[in-house]
């Protein structure tokens, strides 16, 4: 007898095939059989818990390809924003910034770098350093949804090289090398790069091959927060193009957009170099998120030269009038390369979350409006704010196209990731309602995908970039992480007003065989793991010191 029965159920099976109407049963944390004859000759199967899926499609588990859950996984495990959509696993450590590996001085530098990304929780325990350790942590605390994760590479920067904006030597190369190749030696499945962020935006082409050439050597992917989504987004795109085809290493494109208003209707430039890296051999995937709109930190818009040195060196730099006028200067006149190299349009940059709560009448509100009623101009709000904030305050950028949106999404080689902050008074919705809004707004709704070709970039397309050849399908062997959800009602529910209204239509969540999400409710389960790359692909291994369960 198995354990589950979805009975009944229509199953989109993640492969782009047809949906067809299925019994599944489940045992031990995977599933046994997919029975399609119910009507044939063979008896319905028996499970001691059947739950009956009429009218409900059952796919696999969803897979966020960018996700910024670092901390929140751990800060709270039952995870409900992920687990509401379907999420069953993320890939962290994006855009070359993350908490492992790091040492003492170099922890302290980011977590105060992305507090705006991540939130500094008040008493947190960093009990690890290197990439195993970190796996270790998300095993032994327990957490509700799986996890894979990428070698950051402004971190590994920051351990050989420090904040400096040069290139590193060869044995500082060397050591970022080895440090890259123990983190995969300890379940790492590749490697981001944040090259519009310090201190990867100092990295040349030559340091990245130097890199991406180790990642070859281990079948890992580079998933590179490209140099710029902006002006010379295309060039920035045709470089990590370059790299993979000299490499031979996958790549994996993150939050693969055309924003700014340079790019306005551009999609099909973007998408035919795609299709011309793909004819020549080049292995390539991208992911997006279904929303105009990007989300970051204000300081993220300095230009990287203001940066170096780190969060101290920064500071200092917005004290000294100097400084200040050689940033105005980039940010209103030349444009500044952490603006994506455009000048900045404070009407498109709103505030979404701050630190300090003395500057909580900001939130929700764009530099623009603020400086209309302190009588003054943005650039002077934008060097308030960050002052005032300690460089950790987060803000929306309105700088997308519908059109680029749906071009992008459309394209073979597309995934889906979330890209989502979890932190700051009003983050962005796409942290709450990416998956649902796909199946809803973009497939029921409008019709750019059908709901097959939604799932297939929501499970198995992204399961074969991550190398899982036990996830991310519905077949007998394969790990039982599983969604139900009412075709006729899912849809996202948060907006940029509310941003953390769970969606609608997710039913059931299974992660590993075990109730995550029962009746749209968070069940407090913690049954994920950390999915840690092997020879054999990226699977669930007992953290170290531990003996198998």
């Amino acid at each position: 007898m198995a354990e589950l029965l979805l009975r009944g159920a229509t199953v989109v099976d993640g492969t782009g095939a047809d949906r067809f109407r299925a019994d599944v049963t489940v045992t031990d944390g995977l599933i046994t059989e997919v029975r399609t004859d119910r009507a044939g000759a063979r008896p319905a199967p028996s499970a001691g818990r059947v739950l009956d899926a009429d009218g409900l499609v059952l796919a696999p588990g969803f897979i966020d390809m960018h996700s910024h859950s670092d901390l929140r996984l751990l800060v709270e495990p039952e995870h409900a924003s992920r687990v509401t959509q379907g999420i069953t696993c993320e890939v962290l450590g994006q855009d070359g910034l993350s908490y492992a590996p790091v040492d003492d001085t170099t922890l302290a530098a980011i977590r105060r770098h992305i507090a705006g990304w991540n939130g500094d929780p008040h008493g947190f325990d960093w009990d690890w350093r290197g990439v195993g350790g970190y796996l270790d942590r998300l095993d032994t605390a327990g957490t509700a949804v799986n996890a894979c994760y990428l070698v950051p590479h402004g971190s590994l920067r920051m351990l050989a090289v420090g904040w400096e904006d040069r290139p590193p030597t060869p044995d500082e190369l060397h050591r970022m090398r080895a440090l890259l190749a123990r983190g995969l030696a300890e379940g790492a499945v590749g490697m981001s790069s944040g090259l519009s962020y310090t201190p990867g935006m100092y990295a040349d082409t030559a340091e990245l091959v130097a890199l991406c050439e180790v990642l070859a050597a281990h079948g890992a992917y580079h998933c590179p927060h490209q140099r710029s989504y902006g002006a010379g987004a295309l060039e920035g795109y045709a470089e990590m193009i370059e790299i993979a085809r000299r490499t031979g290493c996958a790549l994996h494109l993150a939050h693969a957009t055309m924003n700014f208003e340079v790019n306005r209707g551009r999609a099909g430039e973007f998408l035919t170099l795609l299709d011309e890296a793909l004819a020549a051999g080049v292995d390539l995937t991208l992911d997006s998120y279904p929303y105009l709109p990007g989300a970051t930190t204000l300081a993220a818009l300095l230009p990287g030269w203001a940066t170096a040195g780190g969060p101290e060196a920064t500071l200092a730099r917005l004290d000294d009038p100097a400084a200040r006028a050689r940033i105005r200067t980039a940010l209103e006149e030349t444009g500044s390369d952490g603006c994506h190299g455009v000048t900045a349009d404070w009407e498109t940059v709103q505030i979404s979350g701050t630190a300090h709560p003395g500057l909580a009448d900001t939130v929700g509100r764009t530099v623009a409006a603020i400086a209309r009623d302190r009588g003054t101009g943005g650039t002077e709000v934008f060097f308030s704010l960050l002052r005032e904030d300690r460089l950790a305050t987060g803000i929306l950028q309105h700088v997308g196209h519908e059109e680029n949106v749906r071009a992008v999404m459309r394209h073979p080689a597309h995934t889906v990731g979330s890209d989502g902050l979890l932190v700051g008074a009003r983050p962005h919705p796409r942290a709450w309602g990416t998956f649902p809004r796909y199946l809803g707004h973009y497939a029921r709704r409008l019709g750019v995908l059908t709901l097959e070709e939604a799932v297939t970039r929501m499970t198995g397309r992204p399961a074969r970039r991550l190398g899982l050849r036990d996830r991310g399908l519905i077949r007998p062997g394969h790990h039982a992480d599983l969604v139900l959800f009412d075709p006729d009602t899912v849809e996202d529910a948060a907006t940029y007003e509310e941003p953390r209204r769970p969606a609608t239509g997710i039913v059931h969540v299974h992660v590993n065989g075990v109730p995550v999400l029962r009746d749209g409710r968070t069940t407090g389960a913690l049954p994920g793991r950390a999915l840690r790359r092997t020879e054999d692909g990226p699977r669930a291994v007992p953290p170290r010191g531990k003996a198998p369960a």
